[in-house]
């Protein structure tokens, strides 16, 4: 199988380039600041149509992992047009490529395309942005849907993993980090998300690959909980002084986007048809601290 990854030195990207090469796969790794390492880099601006064409054209994939997203939510507050050259027009491009070469299309979005004022978030359960990183991610999934494409649109929650990607550190490596350092850290009690290892992430997008599910899932991390004490889950995995950790809200925070409250996001569907199903925080937490001590961390 061909397989083409935008985003491909992100944080899922890289992620899914590496597990895709040990499974055999003729995968090619899109990038545009941030050159990829692994697969067959190509060099990828996803929001000029003429470079996509072009890409499209020499890979000829037969599938397609959107990853690449302006994700960085107050950067999309403050630079809109930004926002909606990359999230959105961006994801047109790439739609209408795999529709021409008849690629199978997984969409990665966000939990963020919920409001936030309930939780625990179904797949059918109505999408009500409130910031507009979110909104742009909607829309990108409008495009993804209506076309006349196989697609799976895959949303997620607080990818992380055990290396920087893309020039940055994840929340979980930045809290191991602090950690590891005696440094103290302010994290707020009052956002509910659902974290996902970017491993565990990796290998569900590629299930729905290789068996071609449609439709739209939940792959997130099976355990709803807030930063607070995702963070002190990490500092008790590691083994370091969760007194380090102390609590805030998110009204302390000096954000110029609004969060939602809890985006947890109900993972059953996933669960009840994916062999790679999610992993509760202990597992992923576990799995994560092996990948950190394999790469010297």
């Amino acid at each position: 199988m061909r397989l083409l990854i935008t985003g491909g030195s992100g944080l899922l990207g890289s992620k899914t380039v590496s597990i895709s090469l040990r499974k055999g796969y003729e995968t090619y790794s899109g990038y545009n600041d941030h050159e990829a390492t692994n697969g067959t880099p190509v060099k990828l601006n996803i929001c000029n149509k003429r470079e996509v064409d072009k890409v499209f054209e020499k890979v000829k994939p037969d599938a397609v992992i959107h990853a690449a997203a302006l994700t960085n939510v107050d950067k999309c507050e403050e630079d809109q047009e930004m926002a909606r050259r990359v999230n959105i027009e961006g994801t047109q491009n790439i739609t209408e490529a795999s529709e021409h070469h008849n690629a199978f299309l997984v969409h990665i979005s966000t939990d963020y395309i919920f409001s936030g004022e309930e939780g625990m978030y179904k797949e059918t359960d109505e999408p009500d942005p409130i910031n507009y990183y979110g909104l742009t991610k909607l829309e990108a999934e409008k495009i993804v849907s209506s076309s006349n494409l196989e697609w799976c649109i895959a949303r997620s929650s607080v990818i992380y993993g055990a290396t920087p990607a893309a020039g940055k550190d994840n929340f979980a490596l930045w809290v191991q980090n602090k950690l590891k350092n005696r440094e103290s850290m302010r994290i707020i009690t009052d956002q509910w998300v659902s974290p996902t290892l970017n491993t565990n992430l990796a290998e569900m997008v590629l299930e729905i690959i290789e068996r071609k599910l449609i439709g739209t899932y939940h792959l997130a991390g099976a355990t709803p909980i807030n930063r607070y004490d995702f963070a002190v889950q990490i500092a008790e995995t590691f083994q370091y002084d969760n007194k380090l950790i102390s609590k805030a809200k998110s009204s302390d925070m000096n954000w110029h986007a609004k969060r939602p409250r809890n985006t947890s996001l109900n993972v059953e569907k996933a669960s009840n048809t994916l062999d790679n199903k999610p992993l509760k925080i202990e597992e992923a937490l576990n799995m994560l601290k092996e990948e950190i001590s394999k790469v010297g961390g």
